[in-house]
């Protein structure tokens, strides 16, 4: 029967999954180094623990040489005379054992003892933790949360307890004692001094792991995950792609009405899942990881260093960026390309510079805008614009974003900007007047002189026209009032003149009445013709005299 000693030993190497051999030879070990240590002798010593009534014994030992042979190391070498009266039975080369009483050894020797045990079973232990875990990285395990050591959680994978670092944490998860969760095996550290498996609550395989468990699509292998892309506690992008056309990569994987991607998201604490169908060409892949930005076109910039080049319209460029830049960082992650990522306006101003820069276009100091006021230049200035040519290619909109410019001064702006230009155009359409070396002036000094005193001429004659015709018009406009008035004093004069013809008399009345309608009206027409004529005549009269008023 084992002793109780024994026992104890056995239990312990089931609690630690070692083998208890290795807690034996721990004990054995350090009752060695406590007696020597308590004898204090540099002897070759062992420990030995009997099973079977748990007593443990100390001895040293030494090598039997030849009586000829001379002693190398008297400590631990015995020769053969010597040996035969210990032991006569004993043979050359073989080991005679000295016994040492282990009965005085006191508590400084036991607790000695007890520190090398606990050493000798600790690192049996790391040895079988790391040959447990060491081939299983990357694989998903189930754990509990054991307890919380600063910003590290330690978990208690069964066998081993494992350490998940604050890095490789989700921000939105916080988890409590005895809650079981998954975590992902990074690696085994066997430097470390607290617990050597590292495990892992961002890592891709968790999610991967996840829709393995809610997707039997994927479980059984008609849909393949092709690529992850994961930002823990934020958002992760995953590629699909079905190996049968009748199936749905995207539709498999969100389940009807979102099921089985809602668990998988319940899962990491209310984390975004984008998923997106893969595609071998690399374009429309890329088009489809930037979603929900809506791409207008994407162009490999440079094959060798996987480098794309993306246009979106002005209005999805903070869309197809994110958040950070977390939406193209994932797309990228998830391609294994470098993406540059630019609006219609920035490309057409890249460009533009590129045609101007292989045309060795000019570029002119915005000083040479002389109508502008030096506060506007300082402030074009400290904008950034240092050329008339920046400062045209600009629109109102981001001229207007400059601190400083309004409406007036946009105004200003625009009109000297014009006006340089004008100026610019009529110096360039001057012939010059020097002479290339080897040639012949086209026109001679003199025919220049006169074409220019012929112009001058007419310039001068043009001139004068211009201002006769500007002072006949303002004399019109002087003499206009008084004309006006002359012909109103007209109109007033034949009123009056009208209202003066003398009433008919009673008896002419008398008259009328008793003659018949027809003979009243002709006598009527025959009456008012006489006062039409004298009428009209007055008028006319009045007229030309405002005529020839208004004319003088």
């Amino acid at each position: 029967m084992a002793s109780v000693l024994y026992q104890s030993i056995e239990l312990l190497s089931q609690e630690k999954s070692i083998d208890p051999a290795i807690v034996v030879g721990a004990v054995e070990e350090a009752i060695a180094l406590a007696t020597r240590k308590f004898y204090k002798t540099q002897e070759n010593m062992r420990g030995e623990l009997n099973k079977e009534t748990g007593e443990i014994l100390a001895y040293i030992y030494k090598t039997v040489v030849a009586d000829d042979d001379p002693l190398e190391d008297p400590l631990n070498q015995i020769t053969l005379t010597e040996a035969k009266k210990l032991a006569p039975e004993v043979e050359l080369g073989s080991e005679i054992r000295l016994y040492r009483d282990t009965s005085p050894l006191g508590r400084i020797a036991a607790q000695l003892a007890k520190q090398v045990i606990f050493q000798k079973v600790r690192e049996a232990e790391r040895e079988t933790v790391f040959n447990e875990y060491a081939h299983r990285e990357k694989e998903v395990l189930n754990a509990t949360v054991k307890r919380l050591e600063g910003q590290d959680v330690i978990y208690d994978l069964g066998k081993a307890e494992a350490r998940c670092p604050k890095r490789e944490q989700s921000r939105l998860e916080q988890f409590s004692i005895g809650e079981r969760v998954r975590v992902v095996l990074l690696k085994v550290d066997r430097a470390a001094k607290g617990p050597q498996v590292v495990v892992s609550r961002a890592a891709p395989e968790l999610v991967q792991n996840l829709f393995q468990s809610e997707v039997p699509e994927i479980y059984d292998g008609t849909v393949t995950i092709r690529a992850i892309a994961r930002e823990a506690g934020e958002r992760t992008k995953i590629a699909v792609q079905s190996r049968d056309k009748d199936v749905d990569p995207v539709g498999a994987c969100v389940g009807m009405k979102g099921m089985r991607v809602q668990s998988i998201i319940r899962e990491l604490r209310g984390e975004k899942i984008d998923i997106i169908e893969f595609s071998d060409e690399i374009t429309t892949f890329a088009e489809k990881a930037l979603q929900p930005a809506k791409v207008s076109r994407v162009s490999i910039a440079d094959l060798t260093d996987k480098q794309l080049e993306v246009i979106v319209d002005d209005t999805q460029l903070s869309l197809a960026i994110g958040k950070k830049g977390q939406n193209v960082r994932l797309a990228a992650k998830l391609l294994g390309w470098k993406i540059d990522i630019k609006s219609e306006e920035e490309k057409r101003q890249e460009v533009e510079q590129q045609m101007q820069d292989l045309s060795g276009g000019p570029s002119t100091p915005i000083e040479q805008v002389t109508e502008l006021a030096p506060s506007v230049l300082q402030k074009l200035v400290a904008a950034g614009i240092t050329t008339v040519e920046g400062l045209a290619d600009m629109t109102p909109e981001q001229l207007e974003e400059i601190p400083g410019i309004g409406d007036k001064t946009l105004e200003k702006i625009s009109l000297a900007v014009r006006q340089y230009f004008a100026q610019l155009d009529a110096r360039e359409a001057v012939p010059a007047t020097g002479e290339v070396e080897g040639a012949e002036p086209a026109v001679s000094e003199e025919e220049r002189e006169a074409v220019l005193e012929t112009d001058q001429a007419e310039a001068e004659n043009d001139a004068a026209v211009i201002t006769e015709a500007e002072n006949v018009h303002a004399a019109e406009e002087e003499n206009l009032p008084a004309a006006e008035e002359d012909a109103e004093e007209y109109r007033n004069e034949a009123e009056a003149a009208v209202e003066d013809i003398p009433p008919a008399d009673e008896a002419e009345v008398e008259t009328l009445e008793d003659q018949p309608a027809e003979a009243l009206e002709q006598d009527a027409q025959s009456a008012e013709e006489p006062l039409l004529d004298e009428i009209e005549t007055e008028s006319a009269t009045t007229d030309e005299q405002a005529d020839k008023g208004g004319g003088a």
